[in-house]
């Protein structure tokens, strides 16, 4: 207890310096915001001092802090948040692309833990966890009012351990309970291979450390296998996104010339610019980028930068719309914040924020349904479906033109739920006649 009354004593020190300096400011603009600022922590105190006193049963001064801070994160946006020091460290594994838990990336979607997409080839993917499941339940406890991190912390833990989520999807009326046994995540971000006619496939499904340096063995290899090469499908479909620094990097595999994206925020210091540089060994053939609701972050800069630039065609549906960078700022006690401090613009200075990447062709997937060919009816979840997400420019009003309409759809093919099977893929299949036959595709744009 003793600890407690120190803890509150330097708070009310330092309020009673503010005092001192409110007295020597008068009544001046910066006193009255001084003023309302000090009401507030003192506010603040009184409900600490309270709850200390008065709960029903002992509560422990730092849980009640940190309880506050979360309080305070989450009311920015949904990408902020405080992190423990347990959490921070979790963050930074995670940036290297190895952990132990099941393999999804969730939100928090009108105060519902909702799952963004399952990451390929993990338990949850095998599981059949699929983008939108609400997860109402991990091990039989309620998700309401949990928080990114909590949740995180609650599904990760070591291989061979089970951990049982309830989930609610549209379609069905029940919970149902998915128990799945906990793996290493070993993120592969990339994947390659040789279609007929040498068109060469490259599939990036999140941006780790060594992403940019793996894509750059993989278009060697594919180079190798088909020379020349006559066109490349680029897949960033479900890429929920990943490190700043790796879709500077590989923007700039593709690019010889011209601005990758740029960061602008209040603090100069977070403002910036990338741009590419010829480094002599970008591939020259024709490119089609696939993207799709699950496109987001580094991936939709990846996919915007190209189709600024001219360097790519962009298939498939409008993207996520996640257009803030996080700065990730650690504290003296090993606890961290995550941060939004800038958006982020694509060359031609476009905001992304709650927008997305619209596509220069939309072509949505589609599902066999009772032998009938269906686009699928669920909403899919994108950035602006996010409680208290950041509004983009056309939200706030600064943009007052409706958005171009997309060209017109070709007709779409018999949908299954792998993705890279020429057979099974509408998406990748209209990218793969596209790139056959680019030279008359062209042709046709510009007669247009």
């Amino acid at each position: 207890m003793k600890r407690k009354t120190v803890k509150t004593g330097i708070l009310l020190l330092g309020l009673s310096a503010l005092v001192i300096l409110i007295g020597l400011a008068g009544d001046s603009p910066v006193s009255a915001l001084d003023r309302s600022t000090y009401r507030s922590l003192k506010t603040f105190n009184e409900i600490l001092d309270i709850v200390e006193k008065n709960y029903v049963e002992p509560v422990e001064t730092k849980n009640l802090l940190q309880g506050a801070v979360n309080g305070m994160m989450r009311s920015l946006d949904p990408h902020s948040s405080y992190m423990t020091a347990d959490m921070y460290r979790e963050l930074e594994v995670e940036t290297k692309g190895r952990f132990g838990g099941i393999g999804i990336e969730i939100t928090i979607r009108k105060d519902v833990l909702t799952v963004v997409s399952p990451i390929e080839d993990t338990p949850a993917y095998r599981a059949g966890v699929k983008a939108g499941d609400a997860i109402i339940r991990i091990d039989g406890k309620s998700t309401k009012d949990i928080t990114i991190m909590d949740a995180v912390k609650k599904l990760r833990g070591p291989k061979g351990t089970n951990v049982t989520i309830t989930i609610m999807r549209d379609e069905t009326t029940k919970p149902q309970d998915i128990t799945i046994t906990r793996d290493i995540i070993q993120i592969v971000s990339i994947r390659s291979r040789i279609f007929e006619d040498g068109i060469g496939y490259v599939r990036i499904s999140s941006f780790q450390e060594r992403t940019a340096e793996d894509l750059a063995k993989a278009l060697a290899e594919v180079t190798k296998k088909t020379n020349p090469l006559k066109g490349l499908v680029l897949d960033l479909r479900n890429n929920p996104g990943g490190l700043l620094s790796q879709a500077v990097q590989v923007s700039d595999v593709f690019l010889k010339s011209g601005m990758i994206v740029s960061t602008r925020g209040r603090v100069k210091s977070v403002e910036s610019s990338a741009k590419a540089r010829d480094n002599g060994n970008e591939p020259s053939c024709a490119i089609v980028a696939l993207v799709n609701e699950g496109t987001a972050s580094a991936a939709e800069i990846v996919a915007g930068a190209l189709q600024d630039n001219g360097r790519a065609l962009v298939l498939g549906t409008q993207t996520f719309g996640k257009g803030s960078v996080q700065t990730v700022i650690p504290l003296d006690d090993g606890s961290a914040l995550k941060l939004t401090t800038a958006k982020y613009y694509t060359p031609k200075g476009r905001s992304i924020q709650a927008e997305g990447i619209q596509p220069d062709i939309v072509i949505r997937r589609t599902r066999i349904v009772n032998g009938k060919e269906r686009e699928s009816t669920e909403e899919p979840l994108r950035e602006k479906d996010l409680a208290g997400h950041i509004p983009s420019p056309r939200e706030n009003g600064e943009v007052k033109e409706s958005p171009a309409a997309p060209p017109t759809q070709p007709r779409p093919l018999p949908r299954r739920e792998e993705m890279g099977d020429v057979t099974q893929d509408n998406q990748l299949k209209s990218a793969i006649d596209i790139l056959k036959s680019w030279d008359l595709f062209r042709k046709g744009a510009r007669s247009s």
